[in-house]
């Protein structure tokens, strides 16, 4: 297991021998994305699945809770209900009704010598259509009480996620909303050139590999479209199908950790703002 405080990379780090769970490999695809999410994402989060809520987080939480609740990353039934879940009950009952929330600034007591005020993001987890779990992630209140006033210069950033896995797609564009951007997602290139003529968007952030077109020759058509347009690209090949592009373009390697999108589009909201 890693150092605390430090996400793990995948499920299979962990022996799941012994959780409720069992081994990654019977699980729902949405489960499994979205466990990878929580584990490769910084910020402490916690992920609630199925009818008997089982309970799984990731050590950033385990860090910030401490020994008190169990064992990283869990996958067993709460004896007692973590304190995000139980101050944001409202925003979770929400969550479950499948909608995405955010609530600012909530005071969080994780014990008598610790407690802090966070900003908690609910995101929906779909599985055959309906709502079968939650994803709860905490974000430090005075770092989102910051966004607003640089985000005004060019409002909210919008993204448009082109993803052919529809699971990957649907946790990447609800996250995103959590975080405060505009997040709308296609699975196919056709798709995407539509929506790109219906709507103005910031950043296109493509999978390189898509279905009737690379994302490559998508972001080629759409910047020659649309000259404004921001490139961001994430693939499974490293760099080797992106040398010798002539627009400028960041790329993120899969898997990439959520902060590491988040770094790419503060990039682009500091390109935006300096005019570039």
């Amino acid at each position: 297991m890693s150092a605390p405080g430090k996400s793990a990379p995948t499920v299979s780090t962990y022996d799941w021998s012994a959780s409720t769970l069992g081994s990654p490999a019977t699980w729902p695809q949405p489960l499994r994305i979205a466990a990878e999410l929580m584990f490769n994402t910084p910020l402490p989060m916690l992920l609630l699945w199925g009818p008997q809520s089982i309970l799984l987080c990731n050590e950033a939480y385990g860090a910030l809770a401490g020994p008190a609740y169990g064992r990283v990353p869990g996958g067993s039934q709460p004896a007692v209900m973590p304190p995000p879940l139980q101050a944001g009950q409202e925003g979770a009952a929400r969550a479950w009704r499948g909608e995405a929330v955010q609530m600012p600034a909530v005071t969080l007591h994780f014990g008598a010598a610790s407690q802090g005020q966070y900003d908690l993001h609910f995101t929906p987890l779909l599985n055959d259509g309906a709502v079968a779990g939650l994803l709860c992630a905490l974000a430090p209140a005075s770092a989102a009480e910051a966004a607003p006033a640089a985000a005004e210069e060019i409002g909210t950033l919008s993204v448009l996620v082109v993803e052919d896995n529809l699971d990957s797609q649907y946790l990447v564009c609800e996250m995103l909303k959590a975080f405060g951007y505009e997040a709308d997602g296609v699975a196919h290139p056709d798709d995407a050139l539509a929506r790109l003529a219906a709507q103005r968007y910031h950043v296109l952030f493509t999978d390189v590999s898509l279905p009737g077109m690379s994302g490559v020759d998508l972001a080629r058509e759409a910047m020659r479209l649309y000259p404004h347009l921001k490139v961001i690209f994430a693939s499974g090949y490293g760099d080797m199908l992106l040398k010798h592009l002539d627009f400028p373009y960041q790329s993120l390697q899969k898997p990439y950790e959520l902060d590491q999108l988040q770094n790419a589009l503060n990039q682009v909201g500091n390109q935006l703002r300096a005019g570039a």
